[in-house]
């Protein structure tokens, strides 16, 4: 059942794949992630290649690649469990259809494995990963504008993303949070994205730890008359982020955005009801405190 869903999924989303393949990037992937396949039945080169086959074929898997490739495919079913998008599927599977090409050209010839190996780290260092360029409506905040924007207007809900350039699960989930501001933007909900690669300051204020360790990115955090209201994913009291998976319906769920959207559009009907007094944004289990800059936490000891 398993596999048929996945060809289904496949074959619905192949106009898209088609699309994807002529950009640069991916087009390179596929070419890196085929080239051991490609050498090995490539009539006039397979011929010179070593191979354990008892019929001394060179020019198909012996039963030790045979092996490398079922563990590849294991591999990558057990990562696109959790993977979101198509993007983060294909990329998966470029990522350890790489790997695998590194592990079977060494294995062939040290020549061959350390060439590859030099194709692959120019590869990462000159072909970055496309940006998602999509219609959107997201306003992208810097260190001072995001406290300006937050502070404008007491009534308006922000969902703000933090996120970091260099990150590609942050890169994946751009279509997605992209397509939830084309479908939940009004008056009184607006979403939001700041890089904290960049405004490190914002990520100390805000406790969301820019580390690729700590998982934490993306982070997802609910804003409203300077408080904070919800967040995910959470962290554990070690820093690191509890696992959540970043899917349009859990967002929607968790953020209880369909409530939030629906009373947020009496702000565009002239209303003036202040939305803390609606009492319908997600709560957190834990007290929720305005947040400080170091200014206001210093200022407050001293009044003590």
């Amino acid at each position: 059942m398993g596999l048929i869903t996945g060809l289904c999924y496949f074959f619905y989303n192949l106009p898209k794949i088609y699309k994807w393949l002529l950009r640069p990037y991916y087009l390179l992937s596929f070419l890196l992630s085929t080239a051991f396949l490609a050498v090995r039945k490539c009539p006039g080169v397979c011929e010179h290649l070593p191979s354990q086959r008892e019929d001394g074929n060179s020019c198909d898997f012996d039963w030790r690649e045979v092996e490398i490739l079922m563990f590849l495919s294991a591999i990558v079913m057990m990562k696109n469990r959790r993977a979101i998008t198509l993007e983060q599927h294909i990329g998966n599977i470029f990522l350890f259809s790489k790997v695998a090409n590194v592990v079977l050209f060494f294995r062939v010839d040290l020549r061959l494995g350390l060439l590859y190996l030099t194709l692959c780290v120019v590869f990462l260092i000159t072909c970055k990963p496309p940006i998602y360029m999509g219609p959107e409506y997201i306003k992208y905040f810097s260190d001072k504008t995001l406290d300006e924007e937050l502070e404008r207007d007491s009534r308006v809900t922000w969902l703000v993303e933090f996120y970091a350039n260099w990150s590609p699960e942050c890169q994946c989930f751009a279509p997605v949070f992209a397509d939830l501001s084309l479908k939940y933007n009004c008056s009184g909900l607006k979403f939001g994205k700041i890089d904290i690669g960049r405004y490190a300051s914002v990520a100390e204020k805000y406790k969301v730890s820019p580390s690729p360790l700590s998982k934490q990115l993306p982070s997802l955090l609910l804003l409203h008359g300077g408080r904070e209201h919800m967040r995910r994913p959470q962290v554990d009291k070690k820093g690191r982020a509890v696992s959540w998976s970043f899917t349009e319906e859990n967002i929607i769920r968790e953020f209880n955005l369909n409530e939030i959207f629906e009373k947020c559009k009496k702000l565009g009907k002239g209303r003036s009801e202040k939305i803390e007094e609606l009492g319908f944004l997600p709560q957190e289990d834990h007290d929720e405190q305005p947040i400080k800059t170091p200014g206001e936490e210093s200022e407050s000891k001293k009044d003590k």
